[in-house]
């Protein structure tokens, strides 16, 4: 197997211009986002001999995620890469010995200083951070965006669902992370889902979702980005609400022994008192009426699924 390598591609604009940092893998059995990356600087460097008049304002950085866990097809080796985006977790890591670091702590502690060297080289007056995955269930594709109303405009924008209040019941994610908390530059993060694991489509819908985050915050030129970027997005979330929020986070642990009915997809239906997993107290019901979101049908996961209801007014 080709090593890989934590940086994708770096490409830098003739203009001044936001600094877009786009990762994928950060679960090691998601690579639909990293193969998007792939071809978008494939796509970057043969965009200016067919288009002379094209220019791109700031600077674009992909990087691969969870380095260990993609190389053994695994979400990730001891921990969930995507639980440990904490400033105390990093002061841990960093003042600890090399001896004592797990392959999490080396891979967030590789990722921070590739991404701190960055923004100290680049010195962006805006710092955007596009987060790929996706799910082990098929359906919907969707946007998560923080409570930052920029970050709502930019996952508008993606031509998505998007989901809010996610990031309430859980802590540690990318998107906790980069906040003005931590980084000099006004930052906002964003999360794309493009759909399930090893679906070709995925791949397409991270590429589309990529070029349409360029466009928002400036990057590139409207004029420049072609319609069928939308139009794949959009006609994928025909029928699905333009906005939800969370109602309910289902938890697991290795030793619940959790196991998800099959066949959920997401954005599914679900009604009050419908049998959804199992787990070794017995049968687990819906406890409301709702739709469905990332149902969990791998192995390794903390979450078993999530309850979304439809925001009116959009």
């Amino acid at each position: 197997m080709k090593e890989l390598q934590r940086v994708i591609g770096r490409y830098t604009g003739t203009q001044r211009g936001p600094l877009l940092i786009a990762i994928g893998g950060v679960h090691g059995n998601e690579p639909a986002g990293v193969l998007a990356l792939e071809q978008m600087f494939d796509m970057l460097r043969m965009e200016p001999q067919q288009n002379p008049q094209f220019h791109f304002s700031g600077r674009l950085l992909g990087l691969r995620g969870n380095l260990r866990a993609m190389r053994e097809g695994k979400r990730f080796i001891h921990k969930d890469l995507n639980r440990q985006w904490t400033r105390e977790n990093i002061a841990r890591i960093r003042a600890s010995a090399p001896e004592q670091r797990d392959a999490e702590d080396w891979e967030l502690l590789e990722l921070t200083d590739i991404i701190e060297a960055e923004v100290a080289d680049y010195q962006p007056h805006k710092l955007v951070l596009l987060d790929f995955h996706t799910t082990t269930a098929y359906g919907g594709i969707f946007s998560i965006a923080t409570n930052d109303p920029e970050s709502l405009r930019i996952a508008v924008e993606l031509h998505a669902p998007v989901v809010t209040g996610l990031l309430d019941g859980i802590r540690g994610t990318s998107l906790h992370y980069f906040c003005q908390d931590n980084f000099a530059p006004e930052t906002v993060a964003v999360c794309f889902e493009s759909g399930q694991h090893q679906e070709p489509l995925s791949v397409k819908r991270a590429i589309a979702a990529l070029t349409n985050c360029m466009r928002s915050i400036g990057c590139v030129r409207a004029q420049d980005v072609e319609n069928r970027h939308d139009k794949l997005l959009i006609e994928y979330s025909t029928g699905l609400p333009k906005v939800a929020e969370l109602i309910r986070i289902h938890s697991i642990r290795p030793e619940d022994d959790f196991e998800m009915v099959p066949g959920f997809k997401n954005f599914q239906a679900i009604h009050e008192g419908q049998l959804l997993a199992r787990d070794r107290h017995g049968p687990i019901y819906a406890p409301q009426d709702g739709l469905i979101l990332m149902p969990l049908y791998q192995p390794q996961g903390e979450d078993g699924f999530f309850l979304i209801k439809k925001v009116e007014g959009y």
